[in-house]
């Protein structure tokens, strides 16, 4: 589950919320720094927190939280900051620094936006595996076992990093900054921590701003309806495009007749897309299926997934295996971390998949990792973590809902809502994975947080356009 952006560079103001400032330095234990971080050329102020590793003896080990803080441009900023909780789980908000131009830049007037790097994730002790090049060409069975090898390898108390001890987290960064109420950001699995810290903590919580809502009782790995909904809806809407129906007149029988050809194994001898040295590997239907199902995070990106299904049927694997290239990583600074992503998955979601959930689910996108992560999550052996009726959350909540969202659509949003006193949910109909950043979006944040319980106009979210097709090795249509 992702969110991506990008950041033009910003400077000065580096002291704008000192008012802010002087509780953090007081806070026992906090470590204060100027720094600068990849995704954002101006000067930021960086925090280290230090937390229980386990909640249940706080005078045992401790974890350092990376906390990276974009000062308001306004000396006189408001007291009540954006905290900014990132998706997966796996991704940290130290990794998510471009959203504060293209979502955050108009909210950073007047408040501070503070990101968090939940623990296990970027600079708080991320927990991930090596990343190396020839990754991309080992065979399934190969990379799960370098998995098992990793995760034997790790030692962490894996069963430390749940979502309740995130939201712990953020109320020890609350408190030793010195912030009364906070609003909340969350995109995808953020949504889920912003709502678990919403029902642990709601005298600290202001108002909520959720981003591809992941309901209280979704289970991550059983998303098969919803990444075969939006599937769907591109073929139709490929169907209906006159120039994509003319280019792939047969889409849809071309990519099963490939699901068909990787589920044998398809062998490739291709140049690397990356060095053009020549790699030899087998594309199967997991890595086929996976790429897929990732291309259609986003709509812009789906738009040139009839290019790659066409061009890998008619036998030039090249542009496909490029784009799963860029999906594929194992890890490295700027992944996901995939240990922390299984500790999560494996104590919250895995033990309720049941037999009766994945059959209802059962879709073929999601298959192979609904098949393949309990066996993974016997290695983790972390404790299930017992599964909690929601209760109401009562503070002002903005939902953002894409209508072609795989993982995170419309309905996904809606049964969120109906665990809330006071949520409105916008659906955009062109938008995938991620609302924040997309056309009026920016503005309607400011005004929703600047007035959590006023009237929104949020009509100009149907002005946001559809990309286009691609339809050839040039690039999409201008």
């Amino acid at each position: 589950m992702k969110n991506r952006s990008i950041l033009l560079p910003l400077c000065a103001l580096l002291l704008a919320s000192a008012a802010h400032a002087a509780p953090a330095a007081r806070a026992p234990g906090l470590a204060e720094r100027s720094c600068h971080l990849p995704g954002s050329e101006e000067t930021l102020r960086c925090l280290t927190l230090p937390v229980p590793l386990d909640y249940a003896r706080p005078d045992g080990g401790k974890l350092k939280l990376h906390v990276t803080v974009a000062p308001a441009f306004r000396e006189a900023s408001r007291s009540d900051p954006l905290f900014v909780l990132a998706g997966g789980p796996g991704q940290a908000g130290s990794e998510v620094l471009p959203l504060l131009n293209a979502a955050f830049r108009r909210v950073r007037a007047t408040r501070d936006i503070v990101f968090i790097d939940q623990r296990g994730t970027g600079l708080s002790g991320k927990l991930d595996c090596e990343s190396r090049p020839e990754h991309e060409t080992m065979s399934d069975a190969e990379l799960e076992a370098e998995l098992r090898a990793c995760i034997a390898k790790s030692g962490a108390p894996f069963s430390a990093y749940t979502t309740l001890a995130a939201a712990r987290d953020l109320e020890q960064v609350r408190r030793a900054l010195g912030y009364g109420k906070v609003n909340l950001w969350g995109g995808s699995y953020g949504t889920r921590l912003g709502q678990a810290y919403a029902r642990a903590y709601p005298d600290s919580v202001r108002a909520l701003v959720l981003d591809g809502v992941a309901a209280p009782d979704q289970v991550i790995p059983a998303g098969g309806r919803d990444g075969s909904a939006a599937l769907d809806k591109l073929f139709a809407q490929c169907a209906a495009n006159a120039g994509c129906n003319k280019a792939y007149p047969n889409l849809r029988a071309e990519f099963d007749a490939l699901v068909k050809r990787t589920e044998a194994g398809v062998r490739l001898a291709i140049a690397d897309p990356r060095t053009a040295a020549p790699v030899s590997f087998t594309m199967t239907g997991q890595r086929f299926l996976g790429t897929v199902h990732n291309i259609l995070y986003s709509p812009a990106d789906a738009r040139r997934l009839p290019f790659l299904i066409h061009s890998a049927y008619q036998g030039r694997w090249e542009p496909f295996v490029a784009r799963h290239n860029i999906a594929g990583d194992f890890g490295g600074d700027g992944s996901a971390a995939m240990l922390l992503h299984f500790a999560v998955v494996c104590a919250e979601d895995v033990p309720r998949m049941t037999p009766e959930l994945l059959k209802d689910d059962a879709a073929l996108l999601t298959r192979p990792l609904a098949e393949r992560i309990p066996a993974l999550c016997k290695a983790m052996n972390v404790p299930a973590v017992p599964y909690a009726e929601p209760t109401k959350i009562a503070a002002p909540a903005l939902l953002l809902s894409g209508a072609l969202d795989p993982v995170t659509p419309p309905r996904r949003g809606e049964a969120a809502a109906r665990h809330m006193s006071n949520a409105r949910h916008l659906v955009v109909a062109n938008a995938g994975h991620g609302v924040s950043q997309l056309g009026c979006a920016p503005r309607l944040l400011r005004e929703f947080l600047d007035k959590p319980t006023g009237q929104l106009d949020a009509k100009c979210l149907s002005e946001i356009p559809a990309p286009t097709f691609q339809l050839g090795s040039a690039g999409p249509q201008p």
